[in-house]
């Protein structure tokens, strides 16, 4: 069994979803060792969030981004926590729902990601800032 761990810094971007698949896969060139495995990416922030979605159609990206503002709202007057800037409290609540962390097989090297299938930074703050990553690979 074999396990490696890299941090991967992501220059900031604005708000949305983000296809970061290629900035993984270049951060952990160890993985080309792993003809089994499980590779675990987690996000050390809590207005940020991580999943896996279309790789292909931008338009997919922009409808998430739709959908989470709609399901998610600024500017709720019922939200306590608001000193840090009208998207802060709902940065939260839309990591909360899509998680700090995906977990990817590994087949012969290389992610078993489907057809379509890409990883999204999901940046959920008008100005967050760089995002901080954590990747841990571990197989045979």
């Amino acid at each position: 069994m074999k396990i490696y761990q890299e941090t991967l810094l992501l220059r900031e971007r604005r708000r949305g979803f983000h296809l970061i698949t290629t900035e993984v896969l270049q951060a952990i060139p160890q993985l080309r060792e792993i003809k089994t495995g499980m590779c675990q990416v987690f996000i050390q922030h809590t207005s940020a969030s991580l999943t896996i979605n279309e790789n292909a159609d931008p338009t997919v990206r922009q409808d998430f981004e739709m959908y989470f503002n709609k399901a998610v709202p600024e500017n709720d007057p019922d939200y306590a926590h608001d000193y840090e800037g009208s998207d802060d409290m709902p940065a939260h609540l839309k990591a909360a729902m899509l998680g700090s962390s995906v977990m990817i097989p590994v087949r012969n090297g290389n992610f078993a990601l489907g057809t379509w299938q890409g990883i999204y930074l999901c940046e959920h703050r008008n100005a967050g800032g760089n995002r901080r990553l954590v990747i841990t690979l571990w197989g045979e």
